[in-house]
């Protein structure tokens, strides 16, 4: 199992290959694109340590609430343009409910928790996308995303 927080493009293929396995009967994955919202692009930051601690702290969370059986997670940070990967999620499972509750869970709790920030990147202005995990340093307005 993979949880990585690093500015390389996303192994999303051999992630899923390392997680195919006999007992499993559903890969399911989420892939988190930047997406234009009338941005140029986005500027990612995490804290590192941080952020790997809860992220290891979410995948055993999902791991006990669902039949899970390997959880991946893998975020990008740095200049990131519309289109790019930002976070890949993949969660096997023997059965392909417990993929998808999992999957659901683990990305609504990073977004929430995690110590990884997003910053819009435009021509009328930057500003900082919302979330628990808000750098507290900076006072713009969120853009609820």
């Amino acid at each position: 199992m993979m949880i990585h927080i690093g500015p390389e493009d996303i192994p999303l293929e051999e992630i899923i290959r390392t997680a195919k396995r006999p007992e499993v009967g559903a890969v399911v994955t989420f892939l988190g694109i930047v997406r234009d919202d009338g941005i140029d692009g986005m500027e990612v930051e995490a804290y590192e340590e941080m952020a790997l601690a809860e992220l290891d702290r979410i995948r055993e969370e999902a791991m006990d609430r669902f039949d899970i059986r390997s959880v991946d997670i893998v975020h990008r940070v740095g200049r990131l343009s519309i289109g790019g990967d930002l976070v890949a999620i993949v969660c096997a499972a023997p059965h392909r409910q417990a993929a998808f509750d999992g999957c659901s869970f683990v990305i609504e709790e990073l977004k929430r928790r995690s110590a990884i920030w997003k910053k819009e990147l435009s021509a009328k202005g930057d500003r900082w996308v919302s979330g628990l995990g808000r750098r507290p340093i900076d006072g713009d307005q969120d853009s609820g995303g």
